[in-house]
């Protein structure tokens, strides 16, 4: 994989596949799949100074975080997909 930096307040994720069923076997319907989704922080961007304010970086590679579906840009490097989105745009963090 190219080596990858985000810029200022922007991190790296890849989307964990989603569960198309419940532990009970129940199929998932579509409008279900569409809740925020769970990734894995790939690269974090360092921070800075953004709109005149300082942002400080909370998320760090290898946390697992909780992201909005449609957050983001999507990529594909090397036939894997990832997103690009900006801190502010991560739900929460998983422990």
């Amino acid at each position: 994989m190219a080596t990858i930096k985000p810029l200022l307040d922007r991190a790296m994720v890849k989307v964990d596949k989603s569960k198309e069923s419940t532990k009970g076997g129940i199929i998932l319907a579509g409008k279900s799949k569409e809740q925020p989704l769970i990734a894995t922080v790939i690269a974090v961007g360092p921070g800075g100074i953004i709109d005149g304010k300082e942002v400080k970086m909370y998320i760090q590679k290898g946390d697992k975080v909780i992201i909005n579906k449609y957050a983001g840009s999507e990529i594909t490097i090397d036939g894997e997909d990832y997103t690009i989105l900006r801190q502010s745009d991560v739900l929460a963090v998983l422990d």
